[in-house]
């Protein structure tokens, strides 16, 4: 199974809410996985082998609920769900107090969760190759146990570049998780219950993401940031220690060979795909504003005229929560609405909210953050689905780019918001939001007119009737 479709579906993410995208993706990929002979050619051949398919190992071998290695399993997945994205954002919520401590800017400080999120995006790719070669548990464990030492030593960072460093790091290694978690259900769980564990693993991610900001957060209020980012790096170090002894050995993973070239080629084909690459772009745009704002509204909190202190900042990212509800309901909104009407729905949404975010009224703010919130989760959700739609050979790295995608949005969302924070205030941060939701809005408006164009000539051709056309939009 190619490892590079676990974040795909998760989405994601998206830490906190991608769920219905995760499940969904990743149960594809599950049901595909005995016959993506393209996948294997395009450098996972892992992906063809009856050793990594679920659906050509034997049945006995498959977990299932009731028995306890499922149990150990599930408890395994949601504890490395919980130290990946807690250790992953863990200093966005305490950036005003480290630009406070160490004297930088919002934009300087920033880096510490750009790097962290813009290494991952590239790293992701090249260790969904290596989990193939490895093995996933082996890929799993390096990646928490070498986060959690990280996670460590960054408190004791001596300066901004330190830290920078150290979270750049920890981005690298995180990558190992989503390279290899959805893989290793899909060759260990029955394909019947692969759904609820994939849930699981997902709720571990939307809880780590949010509980490690709230945490650092009152942490840090009571003690420092550097007690914060302690606090968590505790945490990671006892759900790695929880992981590995939770986590059964793997018992359908067969190693496969990594062949550079045909994986080159795939990717280069997906690159070359202009329906992947506006997924990309939409995904990257969704994420450029989720990021920005995130990253700077702590700023805006705990200045004039609100004056929140650093625990009650850290508590805003309940508003995750939000989130899980969204991208459980892109799925209804897609039969309602389309995949295109969906995405209107989640720009116009997230617009919406950005623009109330402008008032000096804290209710107000805190809905703008929750229709934020709605519409990313919501456009996340759907684009991610699409990818595996779109893609009919090498689904595997199809994903994988677009969780690169996804996450270089992230890492320049925070850059840019902040720099359009120290440069014009929160007004600035707004407006970067706006063009990339602008942006989004163009380019699923040039998909609406070309699809519009297609049927048309599918409609006016004298053999329609003859060879149905199909129309990729």
């Amino acid at each position: 199974m190619p490892p590079a479709d676990t974040k795909a579906s998760t989405g994601t993410p998206v830490d906190a809410g991608s769920s219905s995208s995760a499940v969904s993706a990743a149960s594809s990929a599950a049901s595909t996985a005995s016959s993506s002979s393209a996948d294997s050619s395009a450098g996972s051949s892992a992906d063809a082998s009856a050793g990594s398919s679920p659906s050509s190992a034997s049945s006995a071998g498959l977990l299932e609920p009731g028995e306890p290695g499922y149990r150990r399993m599930s408890f395994a997945l949601f504890a490395a769900g919980v130290a990946a994205f807690a250790l992953l954002y863990s200093t966005q919520a305490l950036l005003p107090a480290i630009s406070a401590d160490l004297g930088v800017t919002a934009d300087q400080a920033s880096w510490t969760v750009s790097a962290a999120t813009g290494a991952l995006a590239l790293a992701v790719l090249p260790l969904s190759v290596l989990s193939e070669r490895f093995g996933r548990r082996a890929m799993m464990t390096a990646s928490l146990c070498v986060a959690a030492f990280v996670a460590l030593l960054i408190p004791l960072a001596p300066g901004l570049g330190w830290l920078i460093a150290l979270r750049a790091v920890q981005g690298v290694a995180l990558a190992g998780l989503p390279a290899s978690a959805m893989a290793y259900l899909a060759e260990e769980v029955r394909p019947k219950a692969l759904v609820g564990a994939i849930g699981l693993f997902v709720a571990g991610n939307s809880i780590g993401g949010m509980s490690g900001r709230i945490l650092t957060g009152w942490v840090a209020q009571v003690w420092g940031w550097r007690a914060g980012l302690a606090a968590v790096g505790l945490l990671a170090v006892a759900s790695a220690v929880a992981f590995r002894l939770l986590l059964p050995k793997a018992r359908n993973f067969t190693p496969s060979p990594v062949s550079p070239r045909a994986l080159a080629r795939t990717v280069a084909g997906h690159l070359t795909d202009a329906l992947l690459c506006r997924l990309y772009a939409i995904g990257a745009l969704f994420m450029t504003v989720f990021g920005a704002v995130y990253t700077v509204i702590g700023y805006r909190l705990a200045g004039e005229p609100f004056g929140l202190p650093q625990g009650v900042v850290g508590s805003i990212f309940l508003v995750y929560l939000v989130g899980t509800a969204s991208s459980a309901a892109a799925g209804q909104l897609v039969g309602r609405l389309g995949r295109r009407g969906a995405l209107y729905l989640a720009v116009g949404t997230t617009a919406a909210g950005l623009l109330l975010t402008l008032s000096t009224s804290l209710a107000a703010v805190l809905l703008g953050l929750v229709l934020i919130t709605a519409g990313f989760f919501a456009g996340h959700a759907v684009a991610s689905s699409s990818v595996s739609r779109a893609a009919h050979t090498g689904r595997a790295q199809a994903s994988a780019l677009y969780q690169s995608a996804y996450y270089i949005g992230s890492s320049v969302g925070g850059a840019l918001g902040a720099l359009a924070f120290r440069a014009a205030g929160w007004e600035g941060t707004v407006v970067l939001g706006l063009f990339a939701m602008a942006a989004a809005a163009g380019i699923t408006l040039y998909a609406t007119r070309k699809a519009l164009v297609e049927r048309r000539l599918v409609a006016a051709s004298p053999v329609r009737a003859a060879r149905p056309v199909v129309v990729r939009h």
